[in-house]
């Protein structure tokens, strides 16, 4: 392992890129779902979406962390909140009602809400924790799709954008539970998209290396140079940088993508 990783930290990582400005997408009228969109990646997902006009309701398991981004987002637009256990299929379809009846209708679904689990070895890995991470990062994808889906057809439009893991392309050692089910995420994605290719609603996912959030609390120091050494650009990705892709798959310019997977990976996969 290469010596300029292994002392980097959630706080001392060296960050020599500067975000650009930001681009203009257009979603005004549209609303969107964001799972996990309290923190990290899902909330900088919701900031861009709101910063491009749309209306965004975050479902999170943890209410007291969504009136916390409820207030810090609202003066980009408007905020809904639904506290829902998304791998609970009865909460998810009571969250698609109420977010509908709050916002009107849903355009966008961001599926982001995951955990990392721990690191084990595969046959060390303890069987209620690897089921845990299959639940919460594959399994509530599909509800929360099977949910939404149907409402998305009877009005001939939607945008699907899957949160993955460059871990579901590549296998990362001691992290089995999350490769597989970010693996999932990916053969979801693509099937998804297959089907629903002939109503208006594009399903695409995307693929992130290392991005600086509260997730990396859950694992191994070791675990997280192990992924920075993998990285050409020798960073860790930007939330801000999973919002404007994100932003772009949500808009009506991504209209003969479908089924997609697109890497934010720093150089890490290119495939």
């Amino acid at each position: 392992m290469s010596k300029q990783f292994r002392h980097w930290t959630l706080d001392n990582c060296p960050s020599p890129f500067t975000l650009p400005p930001m681009n203009q997408i257009n979603l005004s009228g549209r609303n969107a779902v964001v799972t996990g969109g309290a923190r990290g990646i899902g909330y900088a997902i919701a900031q861009r979406l709101l910063q491009s006009g749309a209306s965004v309701s975050i479902w999170d398991v943890d209410p007291e962390a969504a009136a916390e981004a409820k207030a810090g987002l609202s003066e980009h637009g408007t905020v809904d909140t639904q506290t829902v256990e998304l791998t609970d299929a009865d909460a998810v379809a009571a969250a698609t009602e109420a977010t509908i009846s709050a916002l009107g209708h849903i355009d966008i679904l961001c599926n982001n809400a995951g955990i990392a689990g721990g690191n084990y070895k595969t046959w060390e890995y303890p069987v209620e924790e690897f089921r845990r991470v299959i639940d919460v990062d594959l399994n509530a994808v599909f509800i929360c799709c099977r949910a939404v889906v149907p409402h998305m057809r009877e009005r001939g439009y939607g945008r699907i954008i899957n949160t993955a893991s460059i871990a579901g392309k590549e296998g990362n050692p001691n992290a089995s539970a999350y490769s597989a089910a970010k693996a999932g995420v990916i053969g979801l994605t693509k099937s998804l998209g297959k089907e629903l290719a002939p109503d208006g609603i594009c399903v695409n996912c995307f693929t992130p290396a290392v991005i600086q959030t509260d997730i990396l609390k859950q694992i191994t120091q070791q675990h997280i140079d192990y992924m920075l050494s993998k990285i050409p650009m020798g960073r860790f990705g930007e939330v801000e940088e999973a919002g404007a892709l994100v932003a772009w798959l949500a808009s009506e310019d991504c209209s003969f993508t479908t089924g997609g997977v697109f890497d934010l990976s720093g150089g890490r996969a290119t495939y």
